[in-house]
């Protein structure tokens, strides 16, 4: 925890290239140059769905597609280490959410759990430090917001080296309940519209698989909200 806060500082005091472009001594706004503030700024959320979409993907939203300003923006904040990136990107998710749900309702946001060796290799969950600002800007603007955390992620293989059914298949093995916290979560979502939130859709066995266990608890999912759309598939 004390290594993701003095990550997140590290990025805000010293001198860094800019996240979208990687351009040096640009003047940064954020950790991005004025272009690519100015690009990501310029993106309009909208509904994305894979081909073909797995079984049981909700309804997606997402911010763009994955390239450009947005893309290395993601890396730099999940790969490189730019921690402060999570409050201008949980911002521009919220935006997403707002798309997302449609009508001004009240909402409980559903992030997707890392692996605890990711959390380990990035110094935190990235998802978490996005959906606490993506909430704090949502509640800002009136909605009504709760964030739960019903599930846990377990080892799954490099997706890389697996074909689409082992994608697929790994996905639907790679989540579990959390029992402790069923009666909790289930009472939060009584009422509200449950939105998952994630960075990137590829191919949506994840948002599927996850969809798919808290349906299974009797915990509806009403979309997901994503950040970026990967270019290879097709968009709606």
């Amino acid at each position: 925890m004390l290594a993701g806060v003095l990550a997140e500082l590290t990025d805000l005091v010293l001198p860094a290239e800019c996240a979208g472009c990687r351009g040096e001594r640009l003047p940064l706004r954020q950790g991005t140059c004025p272009a690519c503030v100015a690009a990501l700024g310029a993106l309009r959320p909208t509904a994305v769905r894979p081909t073909p979409a797995p079984p049981g993907l909700p309804d997606c939203v997402a911010l763009g597609s994955y390239q450009g300003a947005l893309r290395e923006s993601l890396l730099a904040y999940k790969e490189r280490g730019r921690h402060g990136l999570a409050r201008p990107l949980g911002r521009l998710l919220a935006e997403v959410v707002a798309e997302a749900a449609g009508n001004r309702r009240p909402l409980l946001l559903v992030p997707v759990p890392a692996t605890a060796r990711a959390v380990r290799a990035r110094h935190g969950d990235h998802l978490r430090r996005l959906a606490r600002h993506a909430t704090a800007r949502l509640r800002a603007a009136g909605w009504p917001v709760a964030v739960a955390q019903p599930l846990r992620a377990l080892p799954r293989p490099d997706s890389a080296t697996l074909d689409s059914a082992g994608r697929a298949a790994a996905a639907s093995e790679a989540f579990r309940l959390r029992a402790g916290r069923l009666r909790v979560v289930r009472c939060s979502a009584a009422g509200r519209a449950v939105v998952l939130l994630d960075d990137i859709v590829t191919t949506g066995v994840t948002l599927a698989a996850v969809t798919g266990r808290l349906e299974q608890a009797g915990i509806p999912v009403y979309a997901a909200a994503v950040l970026a759309a990967t270019v290879r598939r097709g968009r709606c």
